[in-house]
């Protein structure tokens, strides 16, 4: 049993279910479930609002937690630290970082979100970031999934990363995306993330047209025109 609240915050995601009972399992106890809400910062806000502790367990609806992750070895947040994010395995092409990874989050932060593309980077406070993993990001459930995820990540990487990575460091994880080859759906990763490469070329200066990786049917018409309608379904 963890002294913390937990959320799983899913949208469309095909195993958002089965995700979810996996992380109830392993953390031992009730985690609250926030399905399908429209806008990202929204749905990140709603979470502080369904939770009963100040510090809660965050996780994204492609997130597979390793069934031997300890949530009672995890300590509190310092008063400085908004977030931790732990490791998550990218499947489709190796990398091992904060992408898609479990979340400890206090929800006071949450409610004094501000504006950024990379939502929770606009959180007051620190952001700690755990040098292990806490399970697999699996993101590639579908070709559309799989592109959406390369797309929406590199184009932030390659505009600049909101948490102060290096640029060395994001031209490296920008080629492994770029080149994934491993896992259901790499070809769709690899092609999103080239894609996502070629709008923050075209839009990095554009905080309106830029905002757009985070409107779910803005992404998903985006994928259609590149891909069919097929591959968006499949």
């Amino acid at each position: 049993m963890t002294d913390f609240d937990a959320v799983f915050l899913s949208y469309d995601e095909p195993m958002a279910n089965a995700l979810h009972a996996r992380l109830q399992r392993t953390l031992g106890g009730s985690v609250k479930r926030l399905h399908g809400v429209q806008g990202m910062r929204r749905a990140y806000r709603l979470c502080a609002e369904v939770v009963d502790r100040e510090e809660f367990f965050l996780a994204d609806g492609d997130f597979a937690i390793d069934a031997d992750f300890d949530p009672a070895a995890v300590v509190p947040l310092d008063d400085m630290t908004s977030m931790r994010v732990w490791r998550a395995v990218n499947p489709v092409n190796g990398l091992s970082y904060g992408y898609g990874g479990l979340k400890l989050v206090r929800r006071t932060a949450l409610r004094a979100m501000g504006q950024a593309v990379d939502v929770l980077a606009a959180m007051p406070g620190r952001i700690e970031f755990a040098e292990q993993s806490a399970g697999v990001t699996r993101f590639n459930q579908s070709p559309f999934h799989a592109w959406k995820a390369g797309f929406r990540e590199c184009a932030m990487l390659a505009r600049g990363s909101e948490y102060g990575m290096t640029d060395g460091d994001a031209r490296q994880r920008v080629e492994a995306w770029t080149t994934s080859r491993d896992g259901e759906f790499a070809t769709y990763a690899a092609a999103g993330a080239r894609d996502g490469v070629a709008f923050a070329r075209e839009a990095a200066h554009d905080l309106q047209r830029f905002d757009g990786l985070n409107d779910p049917s803005w992404l998903r018409q985006r994928f259609a025109v590149a891909h069919g309608e097929q591959a968006v379904s499949g």
